[in-house]
């Protein structure tokens, strides 16, 4: 059976333009200054509540568990339907169609939570392709942590499957359960490509399919 298992923020959209309005709505209730898109592209990757935690530590607001927790629950609140600034990366949903059409099972293992991951994708009509989602709130751990993408697979029966990420943490978790990886290049890496663990990378969408067709061709089990 073959399986197609993708990150969602940074590699099949750029959530960073909402996560900036919703960070910065935030920040203006609590009495905080402002984030830049670019800290908030570069916040991305660990969950939501790293995402606060870091919002909250450039401009100023002491690590305060108590105010975290209030800022944390006000982040989830807006998070939910924070979709209208999203955008899909070029060539997204041609190779989506193309995947599922050639009979590819397809999932999401992201570190958004779950609700905010599913609105998204139903806000671009994709959700249906998607035969599991797991969140950064599905289990009681994120990754790095290799256990969401193990749960994603099982989930999906797959026993061989490719990942699809463009982070840091995207590599780190499928070194970790020993994934074969896709690293798309035009996400939120802070790192050089050569420095990630990887076997295939990709700056174009439009070539996705012929790299998954060629690793199942390598490892047709």
């Amino acid at each position: 059976m073959r399986a197609v298992i993708f990150d969602l923020d940074g590699t099949l959209i750029d959530s960073a333009p909402d996560l900036h309005a919703v960070a910065n709505a935030v920040l203006e209730g609590a009495g905080g200054g402002q984030i830049t898109l670019a800290q908030a592209r570069s916040f991305v990757g660990n969950g939501a509540a790293v995402f606060v935690e870091r919002m909250m530590a450039a401009v100023g607001l002491p690590p305060d568990p108590a105010l975290h927790a209030r800022l944390h629950a006000q982040f989830l609140e807006r998070y939910d339907s924070a979709v209208n600034l999203s955008a899909l990366y070029p060539g997204v949903r041609e190779t989506l169609d193309r995947l599922s059409d050639t009979g590819f099972r397809l999932a999401v293992c992201t570190n958004k939570p779950s609700r905010p991951a599913a609105a998204v994708l139903r806000h671009f009509g994709l959700v249906e392709l998607f035969e599991v989602i797991v969140g950064g709130d599905s289990l009681p751990v994120a990754k790095p942590d290799p256990k969401p993408l193990l749960h994603a697979a099982r989930q999906l029966g797959a026993c061989d499957y490719l990942y699809v990420g463009d982070s840091e943490v995207d590599a780190e978790t499928a070194r970790r359960a020993g994934a074969a990886m896709a690293l798309y290049t035009e996400g939120y890496r802070k790192t050089p490509v050569e420095a990630l663990f990887h076997h295939y990378a990709f700056s174009d969408f439009t070539v996705l399919p012929e790299i998954v067709e060629g690793h199942f061709a390598q490892s047709p089990a």
